[in-house]
């Protein structure tokens, strides 16, 4: 795994992803929590490829801004790059841009894990 390697996804924003539907908020803007999942998303999949067979990643940690609403209808382009790597420890940085700019910026935090493991450890608990 190597330091670099970036990540690129873009959605456009439906009545499904807004605060309004998911509980987040009372308006039909862009949930914060989608926003998260989409960054979330976009880091684990940049690195798939790089993985040995039956290996994952799990996300373990996020500081994120969520500094701009964006309507319904709009496009959200979301770039993730890793920036460090410690052993199984992934960390990137990650950020959210609508048709305006900048709506959301932060650190997630990612761990490699054996897929058939660590479902046993937790089904196991």
């Amino acid at each position: 795994m190597e330091i670099g390697i970036a990540g690129k996804q873009e959605i456009v924003v439906t009545k499904e992803l807004t605060a309004e539907v998911i509980g987040s908020g009372l308006l039909p803007v862009y949930a914060t929590p989608s926003m998260i999942a989409l960054m979330e998303n976009t880091a684990s999949k940049s690195v798939e490829e790089f993985l040995e067979e039956g290996q994952g990643t799990v996300g373990t940690s996020l500081n994120i801004k969520h500094l701009s609403a964006t309507a319904v209808g709009k496009a959200v382009t979301c770039e993730s790059k890793l920036i460090e790597v410690d052993r199984k420890r992934l960390v990137f940085e990650v950020k959210a841009f609508d048709e305006a700019g900048l709506i959301g910026e932060g650190i997630h935090e990612r761990f490699i894990i054996d897929n058939k493991k660590f479902m046993e450890k937790t089904l196991n608990k």
